[in-house]
C-alpha cells in the first residue's frame, strides 16, 4: 500500500476562536456509566452562542447529542434513579428548567418565568427539585411594549447596584424555590430581603442547607456569610453557627450529620488573598467548624485564567459514600487540581497527575471515577474519566474532545514553563510560546503578557491569544508575578495596599529574561495586559522606556474615580489601606494617571463601553489626557460589550480585538 502524505497544517488565526467547539459542562451518572455534558458553539454569523447537551457512554465511548437548535442549555444535573436529566435553558427570551429522559427522547419544560435560575438539586425521591430564582423587574411589567423600552427613571438605594455582564440588579433577591417534576407545580421557600444561595438537600430529603449574608449591610461586608438550614417545606431557617468569613458550595455528609463547605475565616480578607479551605460543621453547630487543611497553603477555588470557556467559579464538594474523604478543587502553581482531604482532617492528596487546568469535574453514585473537563497548553477542553483515588500508575481516559477536527488542521506553536529570579531572588514561573518554524538563529520580536485579577494565575491552560500571537510571528512570555494566586497567601498579599511596587519590578525582572534570550530581538518587545494586566500596562509605560509599543485593555488609571465607577470599586478601600477620603496620597501614588507625563511608549487602549468592573471612564481620562500631552496613542471602544469581551464576548468583537491588538504590534514591531 502506498504512504499517504501527512495534510499539510495551518497556522492558528484570529478567527478560530469561533471555531472552537468548548465544553462547558459535565454529570456523571448515578451509576457512573454515562457522562452528560454540554457543548458551546458559535453562530456562522459570529454573534451568538449556543449550548447543547451531549451524552457519552464511558463503556463504548460512543456520543450522542441530546438537544438540538439554537439554544443555550447549562447546568445539567441527573436524577437520583438516573432516568432524567434536568437542565436550565433559555429558549423564547424565558429562562426555565427542563427535563429529558437519559435513554432519549424530547426534553419537557418543567416551568419558565421572567427571571433567573441556578443551584439545580433533585430531592432523593426525585419527585422535586430544589433552586434559586430571582425575578427580572420586567416580570412585573404587563405592557410587552413598555418591557423594551428603558424605564422612566433608576432610583437607586443598595450600595451593590449593578454587576458587569448583568448590568443592573433586579430588585428581587435569589431566594429558594422546589418544583414538583410531574405538575410543574413551584412553591416559595424563603422570602425577604436577603439573597439565598447555593442549596444542597439532606440524604433524607427533609432539610436544605443554603448560604446567606444577613448582616445590616451586606453589600459592605459581603464576605459576612452564614450557613442557614430550612425544612423541605419551607418555614423558618436556622442559623448554622461558623467563623465569620465567606463560605461556598455547601454540602451534607453521606450520613446527614455534617455539612463541608468552602471558606475562611478572615472577613477583612483583601481582594482573594486568605486562602479558601475546606471545612465541616455539624448540622446543630456541634461539632463546630473545623479547617480540615490548615497547613495547606493554597486557595481552593479554580483561579487559572485563558480565553476559552472560563468560569471561575468555585468548584464543588463532593463526600465519598463512606464520609471518609471530601474531593474539592484547588490552584497550585499554574494547575488547577483534584483533591480529597480526610473529613477529620489531615493532609490531601492530589489526584490529578500531569500540569494542567481542571475546569469541571463531577462525581456521583459509589464515587470511583471522576468526570472532568480538562485543559492544557495545546487543548482547549476535553472530558476525561479517571480514578477517584489516588495511585501512582493510574491513568486518565479521553471520552470526548469537541474541538480535534480543528485542531488537527492547525500547526501550533510550542510553549514550555521556564522559570526566572526576581530582583530578590524569588523564583517566579512563566511560559515561553515560540512561533510556528521557530529557529534559535533568528531574532524575533517579542510581547509581554501581563494576567489580571490580581488574584489570579496564568497556567497549564488553552489560550487562543497567547497562540496566535506566536503564529503571527512573536515571542510571547507570560509569567505570575508576585500579587497572583497558585503560590501561598504570602505571595498573594506581597502587593496589598501598594500596587506597582514589587509586582512591577517582577515584571522587569521577565523583561529582562525575555530580552536576555538569544532569539529574542532586544529593541522590539511589546507589552499588553487586561483588566489589573491593563493596570501594570500603563504603570510600566509610565515607568520605563523599554517597550517599542503597548496595548492596554480593560485596563485601571485612576484609582480614585475607580472607587464610585467600578461595580465593585467602593470594596478597593481593603486593597489600598482606606477609602479615598482618608488616604489619598495612597491611591494617586499608585494611580497610573499619575504618571502619564513619563509615557513616550505609542499605546493603544481597548475598552468595552459597557464594562461595570472597569468602567469606560478609565479609559476616556487616560485617552484625553495623553492627547492632550501629544503622546502617541490611538482609543478602539466596543459598543454594548462587558469587561470579559476577551472571553465570552460578542465573538465577531473578540475576533475584532485581537485584530487591533496584531495590527498594533506588527505597526511598532516588525
Amino acid at each position: 500500500m502506498k504512504k499517504t502524505m501527512r495534510q499539510k497544517r495551518r497556522y492558528l488565526v484570529a478567527e478560530d476562536i469561533c471555531r472552537l467547539k468548548v465544553l462547558k459542562t459535565a454529570a456523571i451518572s448515578p451509576d457512573e456509566k454515562k457522562v452528560a455534558f454540554t457543548v458551546e458553539e458559535i453562530s456562522n454569523d459570529r454573534r451568538k452562542y449556543f449550548s447543547r447537551i451531549f451524552i457519552v457512554d464511558i463503556g463504548s465511548g460512543e456520543i450522542s447529542q441530546f438537544t438540538f437548535g439554537e439554544v443555550s442549555d447549562r447546568e445539567i444535573v441527573w436524577s437520583p434513579d438516573g432516568r432524567f436529566i434536568a437542565f436550565i435553558s433559555t429558549r423564547d427570551k424565558k429562562s426555565g428548567i427542563y427535563v429529558i429522559p437519559s435513554g432519549g427522547g424530547s426534553e419537557r419544560k418543567i416551568i419558565e418565568a421572567d427571571g433567573s435560575f441556578n443551584g439545580l438539586k433533585w430531592t432523593p425521591d426525585g419527585r422535586e427539585i430544589v433552586y434559586t430564582f430571582r425575578f427580572n423587574d420586567s416580570h412585573w411589567i404587563k405592557d410587552d411594549k413598555e418591557k423594551k423600552e428603558a424605564p422612566l427613571f433608576r432610583h437607586i438605594t443598595r450600595l451593590f447596584y449593578r454587576l458587569d455582564d448583568s448590568g443592573f440588579i433586579p430588585k428581587d433577591r435569589f431566594h429558594l424555590w422546589k418544583v414538583d417534576v410531574e405538575s410543574g407545580r413551584s412553591v416559595q421557600l424563603t422570602r425577604g430581603q436577603f439573597d439565598e444561595l447555593s442549596p444542597a438537600i439532606s440524604p433524607d430529603g427533609k432539610s436544605i442547607v443554603y448560604i446567606s449574608n444577613r448582616n445590616g449591610n451586606p453589600d459592605v461586608n459581603y464576605l459576612l456569610q452564614d450557613l442557614f438550614t430550612i425544612s423541605i417545606n419551607g418555614g423558618k431557617s436556622t442559623k448554622i453557627p461558623t467563623p465569620p468569613g465567606p463560605l461556598g458550595s455547601p454540602v451534607f455528609s453521606p450520613n446527614g450529620k455534617k455539612i463541608a463547605y468552602i471558606g475562611h475565616d478572615n472577613p477583612n480578607d483583601s481582594w482573594g488573598v486568605t486562602n479558601w479551605h475546606v471545612w465541616t460543621v455539624g448540622i446543630d453547630g456541634r461539632p463546630a467548624a473545623k479547617d480540615l487543611i490548615p497547613t495547606f497553603d493554597r486557595i481552593a477555588i479554580d483561579t487559572t485564567i485563558g480565553d476559552v470557556g472560563e468560569t471561575f467559579e468555585a468548584p464543588p464538594l463532593f463526600w465519598s459514600p463512606d464520609g471518609k474523604r471530601i474531593y474539592f478543587g484547588a490552584s497550585d502553581t499554574g494547575s488547577t487540581h483534584i483533591f480529597y482531604a480526610p473529613s477529620n482532617g489531615g493532609r490531601p492528596t492530589r489526584i490529578t497527575h500531569n500540569k494542567c487546568h481542571i475546569k469541571v469535574y463531577s462525581l456521583n453514585g459509589h464515587r470511583k471515577q471522576v468526570a472532568a473537563i480538562v485543559s492544557n497548553l495545546t487543548i482547549p477542553g476535553e472530558l476525561h474519566i479517571m480514578p477517584s483515588v489516588y495511585r501512582a500508575d493510574s491513568k486518565s481516559r479521553i471520552l470526548a474532545g469537541p474541538s480535534d477536527d480543528l485542531l488537527a488542521k492547525i500547526e501550533m506553536p510550542k510553549t514550555r514553563e521556564v522559570w526566572f529570579k526576581a530582583h530578590d531572588g524569588t523564583e517566579l514561573q512563566g511560559w515561553i510560546v515560540t512561533p510556528v518554524g521557530f529557529s534559535k538563529k533568528r531574532k524575533y520580536p517579542a510581547i509581554l503578557e501581563i494576567h489580571g485579577g490580581p488574584r489570579a494565575q496564568y497556567g497549564f491552560t488553552f489560550f487562543h491569544e497567547m497562540l496566535l500571537l506566536a503564529s503571527r510571528g512573536y515571542v510571547v512570555f507570560y509569567t505570575n508575578p508576585r500579587g497572583g494566586t497558585g503560590r501561598g497567601e504570602t505571595f498573594a498579599d506581597a502587593i496589598t495596599g501598594g500596587w506597582g511596587e514589587i509586582d512591577y519590578y517582577d515584571c522587569m525582572a521577565a523583561a529582562d529574561y525575555l530580552e536576555n534570550l538569544p532569539y529574542v530581538h532586544k529593541r522590539k518587545i511589546g507589552v499588553t495586559g487586561g483588566s489589573y494586566g491593563g493596570y501594570m500596562t500603563n504603570w510600566i509605560i509610565g515607568h520605563t522606556d523599554r517597550f517599542r509599543a503597548a496595548v492596554t485593555q480593560r485596563s485601571v488609571v485612576n484609582l480614585e474615580s475607580f472607587f464610585g465607577s467600578s461595580d465593585l470599586g467602593f470594596d478597593l478601600y481593603r486593597e489600598f489601606d482606606g477609602m479615598p477620603w482618608k488616604n489619598p496620597g495612597n491611591y494617586k501614588k499608585c494611580s497610573p494617571l499619575t504618571y502619564a507625563k513619563n509615557i513616550r511608549t505609542p499605546l493603544l487602549i481597548l475598552h468595552s463601553e459597557q464594562d461595570l468592573r472597569c468602567g469606560i471612564e478609565q479609559a476616556e481620562q487616560f485617552f484625553a489626557t495623553l492627547k492632550m500631552m501629544r503622546k502617541t496613542v490611538e482609543f478602539v471602544r466596543f459598543p454594548e460589550e462587558p469587561h470579559g469581551l476577551s472571553r465570552h464576548g460578542r465573538p465577531d468583537r473578540r475576533v475584532a480585538r485581537l485584530e487591533w491588538i496584531l495590527k498594533w504590534f506588527d505597526r511598532y514591531l516588525k
